[in-house]
């Protein structure tokens, strides 16, 4: 049994390694095994696993083991540094634990250059790595409707399209890094549209207007986006479960704007809306709402409006 690259990927042959098992992790998790996949997962708490070992997933200790288990193995994890600690551990981490030709697919929302010294790295031991953040929050990881922005190998990441189909959609956008790349200027322009929907509810409520209504309205319209559809809801019922957490989206829009000394040949965007963006989003860390959704952005309009 297993399927390294470039053999062709199959339910019952290609043996999945999953890390990282929170909101969108578990439910991506839950897909592949519901197609059929064998899995195997590693959770830094066992008990958090319980519910996809229910599905027939299977539980190893390190990701060192899950490695050594796994063709493909997938991270879904939260910061720069878990993506490093989980990969690149000279003692735990998975890359040490792969056969060559196995792949790593990061789908953590992480640095450009971290992504690159991974696929070094692994190149160096004849195994592949994608960077493959993605969008969609949790209702896109329930329903398999992710947008998932791939960076590496292109004839890696089009060897990887059947385990990405029960995901979502993946496109191709370039080399090592360029997902996460991808996933900063997806940020940038998520969070320009969380602000104007935020702002957008509060005048409309302070004008008089039916906020409900409101958005009945103008959502036809060139005010209408993908986040009005996901979180426009959401935000007037005041449900701020997290399908990613706010602070995410500090680290991701920060990933844009506060990293000039770390940008190429002086490849240097000037961002001022996306830096108001990352401010706004820290207010809600600094308010103690960090784990809430991001959509909870309208809270700190609110506060700003003395409500």
């Amino acid at each position: 049994m297993g399927t390294p690259y470039p053999n062709p990927i199959s339910p019952s042959q290609t043996r999945i390694g999953w890390i990282g098992i929170g909101v969108m992790g578990a439910a991506m998790a839950s897909r592949l095994l519901s197609a059929g996949y064998s899995l195997t997962i590693y959770a830094r708490t066992p008990s958090k696993a319980h519910p996809l070992q229910s599905q027939g997933a299977q539980l190893a200790d390190s990701p060192f083991q899950l490695a050594q288990l796994s063709d493909v193995v997938f991270t879904m994890v939260g910061h720069p540094p878990d993506v490093r600690s989980n990969i690149l551990d000279p003692e735990t981490g998975l890359l040490w634990g792969l056969r060559p030709n196995s792949v790593s697919v990061d789908m953590t929302s992480s640095h450009p250059a971290l992504a690159r010294e991974i696929f070094n790295a692994a190149r160096t031991k004849d195994c592949w790595t994608v960077d493959a953040p993605v969008s969609g929050g949790d209702i896109g990881a329930r329903e398999g409707k992710l947008a998932i922005l791939a960076g590496g190998d292109a004839s890696v990441v089009e060897w990887l399209a059947p385990v990405f189909d029960v995901l979502g959609k993946v496109t191709y956008v370039g080399p090592a890094g360029s997902g996460q790349n991808c996933k900063i200027a997806n940020q940038i322009v998520v969070g320009g549209n969380l602000v104007g929907l935020s702002e957008g509810l509060v005048f409309a409520e302070r004008a008089g207007l039916d906020v409900q209504q409101f958005m009945e309205a103008v959502r036809g319209g060139a005010a209408g986006s993908m986040v009005m559809e996901l979180f426009g809801d959401r935000i007037i019922g005041r449900d701020f479960r997290p399908g990613g957490f706010a602070e995410y989206m500090v680290k991701d829009l920060g990933m844009g704007v506060d990293v000039v000394e770390e940008n190429e040949e002086g490849r240097v965007a000037v961002l001022p809306g996306a830096a108001l963006c990352k401010q706004l989003f820290s207010g809600m860390v600094a308010n103690g709402d960090g784990k809430l959704g991001g959509q909870g952005l309208i809270t700190v309009i609110e506060r700003l409006n003395g409500k």
